[in-house]
């Protein structure tokens, strides 16, 4: 779902965590692994030049305009791969892409739950060979809701592993219109999941919108059920998640893009503008994926003396 790219002037904020990013190089458009057709682009008015995608290199200069230190890159399974529409992104590729530029992206597991003992073995490998840092799942690509018994395997594997798992939890869009997917993410979907792997980290990304309030009160509930700003221009996050990830949800959101929904460039500058306090900020932006996902702590210098640096030592 490419977004519209808007004309940024740079961030005045470094040191960011985008834990939500897919690879959307020319690549992925001709190998058809970005899962939309035409009439989506039509429909999100995304202009046909940004449709054929941005080389990596181009990626990582957004990036460091934006004031984005690293990037966790999905290794997408969007379906079962024998149903109509369905893609894969392979985890070498995403492999690839790490080493190819240390330092700025860490790999996520996409999780296939139609090929169970397979795709066991594969999120094994890609955690403990590749060394990708979580696992992502597409619920509705699979068209069960988060509590189906279809993915319970992977929790208790992602426990195993001690590796955070994010899931899109709200609607989903109409992606391809002689395909259109089921939203089967309600947040309330996560709760028995929480109960029943309580030791497992459950992220929901995507706001949960248009159930936002329902994943708040989830991650209120649950101490290892936290939640995502992504997929939405920040400058449209309902009120309610601003007063959250502002005052008792501040150790419980983390800041995202869901690239190429949201351009990283613009969402920095409006995440830059929320009404929200310094300490909160950096807690969003960077210091609570670094926890929750164990990253290494190898920031890179900021771009500019201008440049703020997020950690959680800023003033509140």
């Amino acid at each position: 779902m490419p977004s519209r790219s808007p004309v940024a002037s740079p961030s005045r904020i470094s040191g960011a965590i985008d834990i939500v990013c897919n690879p959307f190089t020319p690549l992925e458009v001709a190998e058809k692994q970005v899962g939309v057709d035409d009439h989506f682009y039509e429909k999100v008015r995304v202009p046909e030049q940004a449709r054929a995608g941005l080389p990596m290199a181009e990626y990582v200069a957004k990036m460091d305009r934006a004031g984005i230190e690293r990037s966790l890159l999905v290794a997408v399974r969007a379906g079962d791969m024998r149903v109509k529409h369905s893609f894969a992104i392979p985890y070498e590729r995403i492999a690839g892409y790490c080493e190819q530029f240390p330092g700025r992206f860490h790999g996520l597991a996409g999780i296939d739950a139609s090929r169970i003992m397979p795709s066991l073995r594969e999120l094994e490998r890609a955690i403990t060979e590749l060394g990708f840092v979580g696992a992502h799942l597409y619920p509705h690509w699979f068209e069960r809701p988060p509590d189906d018994a279809w993915y319970y395997p992977f929790y208790a594997k992602c426990c195993e592993l001690d590796v955070p798992i994010m899931m899109q939890i709200g609607h989903c869009l109409d992606y391809q219109r002689d395909r259109i997917l089921p939203s089967v993410g309600r947040p309330i979907a996560l709760d028995r999941v929480a109960i029943d792997f309580p030791d497992l980290k459950l992220i929901g990304i995507h706001l949960g919108w248009p159930w936002t309030e329902e994943m708040i009160a989830v991650c209120f509930k649950h101490a290892n059920v936290y939640m995502a700003g992504d997929a939405y221009a920040p400058k449209h996050w309902p009120p309610e998640y601003l007063r959250y990830l502002d005052s008792w949800g501040q150790d419980k959101c983390l800041f995202g893009t869901d690239w190429p929904v949201i351009d990283p460039e613009r969402a920095m500058q409006e995440v830059e503008q929320l009404p929200i306090r310094e300490e909160s900020r950096a807690k969003f932006l960077r210091e609570n994926a670094m926890q929750l996902f164990r990253l290494p702590d190898t920031q890179r210098p900021a771009p500019s003396t201008t440049a703020t640096t997020v950690t959680a030592a800023d003033p509140a």
